[in-house]
């Protein structure tokens, strides 16, 4: 299915911007393709980063971002076309060869081990050695440097396990740091990041440009672009179809990116509360010791309500004890006013509670199963007959949510591994929808998902409030959360700050309770 590189460029060639800069690229990728089964992911692509300038990548999941930094990291190679390092062709053939010219690609895809130390991970395979032994005190005094380069205060020797999805991309960062790589491709670094925290990458990045580094920053934050960007290729059905300045408006990216306008950002359609009898969720003085304390607040069904705060507050650590993930020491759970058992996920599955975690890959899917498998996974049991699986049943519901969600596939039998983070996304939240969850507590729900898709999943949010159900959203992204909540609850060190209405909540009140600054909004607990 290759095509001929040369016609594809010329047919396809990107619109472009002059750059004064007159020196070559220090990685470039000309006319390349790359096909898989039934799916053509990068057609005739041409790329380059150059020494001091941060290259953004955009495009909807699926439009080619994730193939060609795959290349770049030698995961992956060419059908057609060639990739340049100073000028001349190389064969990239894995991460070592990538190493040694130069380029480190820290992946959506968190690659650590989480039961080794974080100094461990940072070092993993190439350990500082003397006398011929892994010299532990040596290795653990440069990891606390590259943790303090990141910003990330946590011990050297802590196990990666212990550490929040947040910490391990920070984690990733200062691995990619440790290679001291002249090209840095950084696919979502701050998906999960705090506001805070990302400024610190942000100042980290545009430190290692003053350096001379060559910079691949992909985003779906569009707010990002133009403050970290210098230049900006937008992919779309694997082909650049633009490669425009940093400073070009969100409202052309986004039309450049999706090949139409999306006029409303958050199109929350705010449904009737039902207020009569008792909630969907009720959560009474929930707490687990070192994590979460007297936590106690409500959903009821036909409202969003968001739970927000900095990383480490505790947000998905109740969110997993209410589903029963989790333990919890004391308190309690109800759902329409019936208690749910502590620790007993079945209970909470009968008791029409949905939960998408904020890690998809390793808790939401299962990666090497088919999209269908992984649709029918929650109503596997539910569509048993006398111990028989009504397969065809359960592939036709499956063909109708994934086209319902516009899930962008080969086909149902097409494994979730190899779908886009964001079609993985929609899957993960598909199987909640077939089971007709009546609570659905969303951890995360749009990280790693494009400005198209994100919107998609909002009007699945108002499809389920508008039919009475309830969702509990966190999220680490603030303006979702203030455009999709009905109410918002802020957590701070184990505890509910307090409580904001739609209103009310502003980003300064939200972060203002956050690191518990605030006394102004209604106490919890």
């Amino acid at each position: 299915m290759a095509r001929d590189a040369r016609s594809t460029q010329e047919r396809q060639r990107p619109v472009t911007y002059a750059d004064s800069r007159t020196f070559a690229p220090l990685v470039r990728v000309e006319g390349v393709t790359k096909t898989f089964p039934g799916v053509v992911a990068l057609d005739g692509v041409d790329f380059a980063v150059r020494a001091g300038e941060v290259h953004v990548l955009l495009g909807e999941n699926g439009a080619g971002k994730s193939t060609l930094i795959r290349l770049l990291a030698g995961a992956h190679r060419p059908d057609a076309g060639r990739l340049l390092v100073d000028g001349s062709p190389v064969r990239v053939h894995g991460a070592r060869d990538a190493a040694r010219l130069g380029i480190a690609t820290i992946h959506q895809e968190l690659h650590l081990a989480p039961d080794l130390t974080v100094a461990e991970n940072l070092f993993l395979g190439r350990p500082p050695r003397r006398f011929g032994l892994v010299d532990r005190a040596r290795m653990e005094a440069d990891a606390a440097d590259l943790l303090a380069r990141v910003g990330l205060a946590v011990s050297p020797r802590a196990r990666v396990r212990e550490l929040g999805v947040a910490r391990m991309q920070l984690v990733e960062i200062a691995k990619a740091l440790s290679l001291r790589a002249r090209v840095l491709v950084m696919d979502e670094p701050t998906a999960v990041l705090t506001g805070g925290e990302t400024e610190r990458l942000f100042a980290l990045v545009r430190r290692l440009r003053a350096e001379g580094a060559g910079i691949v920053f992909i985003t779906h934050k569009l707010e990002e672009v133009a403050a970290l960007g210098d230049r900006v290729t937008v992919l779309r059905d694997g082909r650049a179809v633009a490669q425009v300045p940093a400073s070009t408006t969100r409202e052309e990216l986004v039309r450049l990116m999706v090949g139409r306008d999306i006029t409303v950002r958050y199109p929350r359609e705010r449904a009737p509360v039902r207020a009569d009898g008792p909630p969907l969720l009720r959560v009474d003085g929930l707490g687990r010791a070192g994590a979460f304390e007297n936590v106690s607040f409500e959903v009821r069904g036909g409202e969003v309500v968001g739970l927000a705060g900095l990383v480490g507050a505790g947000r998905t650590e109740v969110a997993r004890a209410v589903f029963g993930a989790d333990a919890h020491d004391h308190g309690s759970v109800r759902v329409l006013g019936q208690p749910l058992p502590g620790r007993d996920v079945p209970a909470a599955l009968a008791a029409g509670v949905g939960f998408v975690p904020e890690d998809r890959k390793a808790q939401g899917l299962l990666l090497d199963a088919s999209v269908a498998e992984n649709l029918g996974l929650v109503t596997l049991r539910r569509a048993a007959r006398a111990g028989f699986v009504d397969r065809a049943g359960q592939r036709r519901a499956a063909a109708a949510m994934a086209a319902r969600l516009g899930v962008r596939m080969a086909g149902l039998d097409q494994p979730a591994r190899t779908l886009s983070g964001g079609n993985q996304q929609k899957v993960a939240i598909g199987k909640w929808l077939l089971a007709g969850s009546r609570l659905l507590i969303l951890d995360e729900p749009t990280r790693g998902v494009d400005v198209g898709a994100k919107v998609e999943i909002y009007r699945l949010v108002n499809e389920l409030t508008a039919a009475g159900h309830g969702v509990l959203m966190i999220s680490s992204d603030l303006p979702e959360v203030l455009g999709m909540s009905d109410r918002v609850l802020v957590m701070c060190r184990g505890r509910l700050a307090g409580e904001l209405s739609a209103d009310a909540a502003t980003q300064d009140a939200v972060m203002a309770l956050a690191v518990g600054s605030a006394s102004s909004a209604r106490p919890r607990g």
